[in-house]
């Protein structure tokens, strides 16, 4: 058995961002939390009020042997919109800002690149902030495997599902066998 590396990522609401890492062979787990902010083990409800300066994120803990963290960088971006500041899809607010808070200088090295490369293809900027993870907050209980738990609720449908379709689609070789 191999040894483990984590990667964090926020792009929106992070039960959309879990539940398309989920999708993934060689990850191992996913926690939905808190990162980028000023406030010690902040709640929901604080990081909700903006006072924070915390953005929605996942912690990934993956098999570097199964899957490279090139990899997970290519499906957080193609399961969210880079060039939006401070929004995705319905979500607004600095919580749901793109960021990449790497874990030491070979994930910001790579992350960098990604993004430099990524920011050719778009018309617009890509705003996806890159910063060291000073602290990452696990999120309440109840938002942990949101998606898994309510595949009815109107959000899960609407936004959660079609980027797990997406995972499951456009990185076939990628997902792990059900």
């Amino acid at each position: 058995m191999t040894g483990t590396e984590t990667a964090t990522f926020g792009g929106g609401c992070f039960w959309c961002t879990e539940a398309a890492m989920k999708e993934l062979a060689g990850v191992r787990s996913v926690t939905s939390g808190y990162a980028g902010g000023h406030t010690e083990d902040p709640t929901y409800k604080e990081v909700c009020s903006g006072s924070t300066g915390h953005a929605e994120v996942v912690q990934v803990e993956y098999d570097p042997d199964a899957i490279a963290y090139e990899e997970l960088l290519e499906v957080f971006f193609a399961t969210h919109d880079p060039t939006q500041l401070n929004r995705q899809g319905p979500d607004v607010g600095m919580r749901y800002r793109s960021i990449v808070p790497y874990h030491d200088d070979e994930q910001r090295r790579i992350a960098q690149a990604y993004i430099e490369a990524l920011d050719e293809e778009y018309d617009d900027d890509v705003v996806t902030e890159l910063e060291p993870l000073e602290q990452f907050w696990p999120a309440e209980q109840y938002h942990q495997n949101y998606f898994e738990k309510n595949p009815r609720d109107a959000y899960c449908r609407m936004h959660a599902r079609p980027k797990v379709e997406k995972v499951r689609e456009k990185f076939q070789s990628k997902v792990k066998e059900v």
